[in-house]
């Protein structure tokens, strides 16, 4: 953690929606004049896409059956927890880009499914801000977490999260389900050892939680809507937190604990914007007032 050069972490499984709560701070981080440094955790897997998928043709035939992004063996945590420390200290690191589809290899000039060569942050950023798989992972080797000035997980709960990726990958990896179906159950392991874990770590979870039947999520024709889910918020540290004035201010929301408030899904991106926007800045006022 860092006065000077705060870290804000986004951590959630794949399909989880991080991608969608990265937009929400791309808002608040527009309408409040915050320069971040974006770090997209994909950039520090330890194998591109093409390696990936020779080594774990290789691991199946050796009867390695959990073979997965989830690891911390096919990540490069290491180098992650430098590019925090660093980061925390001097306000720069070493970081690359995954190039995931045709726009981004026009964008970084490296073919798709590839990384591009290993840079300095921008200097002059408010903050860094990670979203991926491993941002508050802790092991025996190492803790990212510690380096954490706010840290959110985006959870849903298992079945939607199992519908939005097998829709997602469908869509635009053009898998099939039983494709997914196969992806989930190799990375179950590393996924209840070091996902999982995880959110006991974060500041705040933002689960959402669908009031519709997903029973079968591998059959399930539509993803739940955010009018047909409701989403826990659940603070690790609730004090600060006011509570009246969240209630008051979404409609339709009610404490389910002392740390957790529930609110209709489809007042997320408000939550959102009404919770984080003042931890933001005051993390952006004290690394000003620091400096």
């Amino acid at each position: 953690m860092s006065r000077k050069h705060p870290i804000i972490v986004v951590t959630g499984s794949s399909g989880a929606g991080t991608t969608s709560v990265k937009r929400t701070f791309d808002q608040i981080f527009r309408r409040e004049g915050v320069k971040a440094a974006y770090v997209e955790g994909d950039s520090f897997h330890r194998y591109d896409r093409f390696e990936m998928r020779e080594l774990m043709a290789k691991e199946a035939v050796n009867g390695n059956k959990h073979f997965s992004h989830f690891s911390p063996q096919t990540n490069l945590l290491g180098e992650l927890e430098t590019l925090f420390r660093d980061y925390g200290a001097s306000g720069t690191g070493k970081v690359r880009h995954y190039v995931h589809d045709a726009d981004e290899a026009k964008l970084y000039g490296a073919d798709p499914g590839r990384f591009t060569d290993w840079q300095e942050l921008e200097g002059g950023t408010d903050l860094l801000f990670y979203e991926g798989l491993h941002g508050a992972v802790v092991t025996d080797e190492l803790n990212l977490a510690q380096h954490a000035d706010l840290k959110i997980g985006v959870v849903p709960v298992i079945n939607l999260e199992w519908i939005q990726k097998i829709h997602r990958d469908k869509a635009t990896r053009g898998y099939s389900t039983e494709d997914v179906t196969e992806t989930i159950l190799r990375r179950m392991p590393d996924y209840v050892r070091y996902i999982c874990p995880q959110f006991t770590e974060t500041d705040i979870n933002f689960q959402r939680v669908p009031t519709v039947d997903t029973s079968n999520p591998f059959i399930a024709r539509w993803i739940p809507t955010p009018d047909e889910s409701m989403v826990v918020i659940r603070f690790r540290n609730p004090r600060g937190i006011d509570f009246p004035y969240l209630l008051s201010m979404i409609h339709n929301s009610f404490m389910s604990r002392a740390n957790s408030i529930v609110i209709p899904g489809n007042k997320q991106d408000l939550a959102m914007q009404l919770l984080l926007t003042p931890l933001i800045m005051k993390l952006v006022d004290r690394k000003r007032r620091a400096g």
